[in-house]
């Protein structure tokens, strides 16, 4: 994959990006070509290669969770309780807000050291070729970004986002709570299982993304394939495909099927250190499509900033030690700004250091 190391350039490629309007190209420019698009093959979803599918209303949710958790690190969900028309809303806010001119769009862009706001997805930074998507994240209210884009309409988009994010919220502190449950813990074994569970502590981000048609979707990639920071991501998708998620042996990329009503989840690299390993960390990517355009809402979640995420003592078998160091969220956010994919790695303990820890 292009990338780039120097991190000044990274920064300033960051926040003075160029941008362009996809609808006005027949061809897809140097700028944005990526020559190491096709890695490893892709399938199409279909027996084994179909990323499993939980209704949260089954009996067997905790183990239906637990399970997609372990064998894949992502999985869709059905009986969540969100209403169609809620998820129609969003996605024609979210349409009317990339649809605007670009010139519109860049004056409620991200500012350095803010990473709300309208720009380029924050990965690309670390790469040389520009990805084909146009981003705009919520972090708080989205109030102040939302009168630059419409003077003198913001308050429908703002009235859809904050719905969205307090259903949003609920559900990823009971799809957490399944998650913990499916490891065997209780509120006693996490000290802030607690407020996961009634969703008051957890933090969030929310990101929306615009994938437009692209004439060569061969040569262009939508978003960089990574692993999400967070605990879990809860991503609405439009009825377009272009998740991919990579599974092993053989390599392969698998694509997640836009369901009707159904929401995907990936577990976040802060899960799968809680768990000690336990949890697959879900390397994901976005690929684009020749003529319609696709949309998105990644609702990223994570722990309370000052707590220090780290395996569960129950989960550290006999003879073993943690496999990672306990970090926080803006800890391992600032890791991963710095070291993308390899943040990970960065915290892993080796057995000499959790012999030096336990002592």
């Amino acid at each position: 994959m292009p990338s780039v190391s120097d991190e000044s350039f990274r920064t300033l490629r960051l926040h003075h990006p160029r941008h362009f309007e996809f609808e006005s190209v027949r061809e897809v420019p140097d700028s944005h070509a990526w020559p190491g698009l096709h890695d490893h093959p892709s399938v199409e979803p279909s027996g084994p290669d179909s990323v499993p599918v939980v209704d949260l209303a089954s009996p067997d949710a905790v183990l239906l969770v637990g399970r997609a958790c372990e064998e894949w690190g992502a999985f869709q969900v059905t009986g969540h309780g969100i209403s169609s028309d809620l998820l129609d809303r969003l996605e024609y806010q979210i349409r009317r807000l990339f649809s605007l001119p670009t010139h519109q769009k860049l004056k409620a862009a991200r500012s350095p050291g803010n990473i709300s706001g309208y720009g380029l997805a924050p990965i690309s930074s670390f790469f040389s070729k520009f990805m084909w998507s146009e981003g705009f994240t919520i972090t708080g209210s989205p109030l102040e970004h939302a009168r630059k884009l419409w003077p003198k309409d913001s308050g429908g988009f703002c009235d859809v986002m904050e719905e969205y994010k307090e259903v949003m919220k609920e559900l990823a502190g009971r799809l957490m709570h399944l998650m913990l449950l499916s490891l065997g813990l209780t509120e006693e074994d996490i000290s802030w299982a607690g407020p996961v569970r009634d969703s008051g502590d957890l933090s969030a981000v929310l990101q929306l993304n615009s994938y437009p048609a692209c004439p060569e979707p061969d040569r262009a990639m939508g978003l960089a394939a990574h692993t999400d920071s967070s605990l879990l991501t809860v991503l609405y998708q439009s009825s377009t495909s272009g998740l991919q998620v990579l599974r092993p042996d053989p390599a392969r990329w698998v694509t997640v099927p836009p369901l009707p009503g159904a929401l995907v989840v990936n577990v976040g690299d802060l899960s799968h250190i809680l768990s000690n390993g336990q949890f697959r960390t879900v390397l994901h990517r976005a690929v684009v499509n020749r003529t319609r355009h696709r949309l998105s809402a990644a609702y990223i979640c994570g722990p309370p900033a000052h707590v220090g995420v780290s395996p569960v003592d129950k989960l550290v078998g006999p003879g073993q030690g943690p496999a990672y160091r306990a970090v926080t969220w803006p800890e391992y956010l600032s890791l991963k700004r710095k070291l993308f994919n390899n943040a990970l790695a960065s915290i892993k303990l080796s057995k000499e250091e959790w012999e030096d820890c336990s002592n």
